[in-house]
């Protein structure tokens, strides 16, 4: 039983009391630093005009305020949205404009086959379970159902974790983990192919924005609702000085012309269907109607014959 339970905090990365607090914490004011949410929720928007469907029922997984519901057009046809959040003040906010719940993206507390899209923005990044997560959201869907879900990736803040841990080290002798580990691109498809989703396809932007010192940049984060939730950080209070000398690693490495310090933000973008016969499928193996040799115009060998003559295996 020991075991286990060491298993299982190990997997644990993200301290999730500790994600709510910071989400409660900046609901207050969040509009005042939500511009790289309304940014993705526009881009997400597009997208799903880009998919010339319509989508009646529609979840809002990890919803912030809820702001995706008054960015939807009409001709996406949402006639019934519902922002979940962590967040019990999110999801109140959420709340003024729509039904909404206070729940964890990892525990949803919904029907199967109960929405026509999942559409999330900005939240899955600090879900331990990201398969299990995914699973419930392609179980929340009716069959063809749309999931698009927009998340930070692997070169959020790299800047921004380069100096911390190098501040740390000289200061303190030693660098706890301050910013939060982020999936991959390449990572992206398999885990929607692993949570059962139908044509799943991953891409990713990368947004930079300025500011005019590294202090600004983490009061933004935290802002955000995006303060440090790792379960491994450093306890207690970090000493002035580890973040003065981050700021002028910061700004020695990385200011413009203009004292300006660029922040990193890649965004992975996943996209798949819940799966449904109408949806095209592989072909069998055996079954194409033309042989490869003839498109390349050369001689088929059989599986495990040796090269022909005059050519060398590569």
């Amino acid at each position: 039983m020991a075991y286990i339970s060491a298993m299982m905090d190990q997997m644990l990365v993200f301290d999730r009391r500790q994600v709510r607090r910071n989400r409660d914490r900046a609901a207050a004011d969040f509009p005042a630093h939500d511009f790289l949410k309304r940014e993705v929720t526009e881009r997400v928007v597009d997208r799903m005009r880009d998919i010339q469907r319509r989508f009646p029922r529609l979840l809002d997984l990890g919803s912030h305020d809820g702001s995706l519901r008054q960015s939807l057009d009409p001709e996406l046809g949402a006639e019934w949205v519902v922002s979940l959040d962590p967040s019990e003040r999110f999801a109140t906010l959420a709340s003024a404009s729509g039904p909404s719940v206070a729940a964890e993206e990892e525990f949803l507390p919904f029907a199967p086959a109960s929405f026509d899209a999942v559409i999330s923005c900005l939240s899955l990044h600090w879900v331990n379970d990201l398969p299990g997560a995914l699973l419930q959201a392609r179980q929340c869907l009716k069959p063809d159902g749309l999931f698009l879900g927009a998340m930070l990736g692997g070169e959020t803040l790299h800047e921004l974790r380069a100096v911390l841990t190098e501040a740390e080290t000289e200061v303190l002798g030693g660098a706890g983990p301050r910013v939060s580990p982020f999936a991959e691109l390449q990572d992206a498809a398999g885990l929607m192919q692993r949570a059962g989703f139908a044509l799943p396809v991953a891409d990713s932007d990368l947004l930079t924005v300025t500011y005019a010192n590294a202090f600004l940049l983490m009061h933004e984060l935290r802002g955000m609702g995006e303060g440090n939730a790792i379960t491994a950080r450093r306890k207690g209070t970090t000493p002035k000085a580890v973040f003065m000398r981050a700021a002028e690693i910061y700004h020695e490495r990385h200011a413009g012309p203009d004292g300006r310090i660029p922040a990193s933000f890649q965004v992975l973008y996943l996209t798949g269907w819940a799966p449904h016969a109408s949806q095209q499928q592989p072909l069998r193996p055996g079954s194409a109607a033309h042989r490869l040799a003839d498109a390349l115009g050369g001689t088929e060998q059989p599986a495990g014959d040796p090269a022909a003559p005059g050519r060398k295996p590569h």
